[in-house]
């Protein structure tokens, strides 16, 4: 599984190194050095703004999420599940490392999520996000402002 935090740089030609352990997961984990990069989640920022970053799943992982979406596993409202497709399937590009473990990220990927310089890395589980270095602080925020207080539930997460 993926875990942490990993801050650093993408060039000009939008090239970036993914951290030696997220590659070393995806290779001795999912048995695949092949990813799927598309957009995360949007966080929301309580004041009509919302937090753009990037969500990259091995491939195997990413396979069967698009079965369950195009099953409409979550019983979603047809709006919902299309908009789920446009926001999630429609922009997925498949990727790989180059021999120097450098990722190109996607020029519309790159420009819906900010990334112009500094840049997190930041492990989720079965998949790792991608966030401007920036927008990822204001993320951080909203997570301390979203955090469950209450104890019951966060002790049976073992919190």
């Amino acid at each position: 599984m993926f875990g942490g935090e990993s801050l650093t740089t993408i060039d000009a030609k939008g090239r970036t190194s993914i951290p030696a352990r997220f590659r070393e997961i995806l290779l001795n984990g999912f048995g695949d050095e092949r990813f799927v990069i598309t957009k995360a989640s949007p966080v929301d920022f309580d004041d009509g703004s919302f937090g753009r970053g990037l969500s990259v799943y091995p491939i195997r992982e990413w396979q069967e999420m698009e079965r369950r979406i195009q099953g409409n596993e979550g019983n979603l409202a047809l709006a919902q599940l299309n908009s789920l497709k446009r926001l999630v399937l429609g922009p997925a590009q498949e990727c790989s490392v180059d021999k120097l473990g450098r990722v190109l990220i996607p020029p519309a990927l790159r420009v819906h999520a900010g990334l112009e310089r500094d840049l997190y890395f930041v492990g989720m589980g079965q998949r790792f996000d991608i966030w401007a270095s920036e927008i990822y602080a204001r993320v951080n925020a909203q997570d301390e402002r979203n955090f469950p207080q209450d104890s019951a539930a966060l002790a049976a997460l073992g919190i």
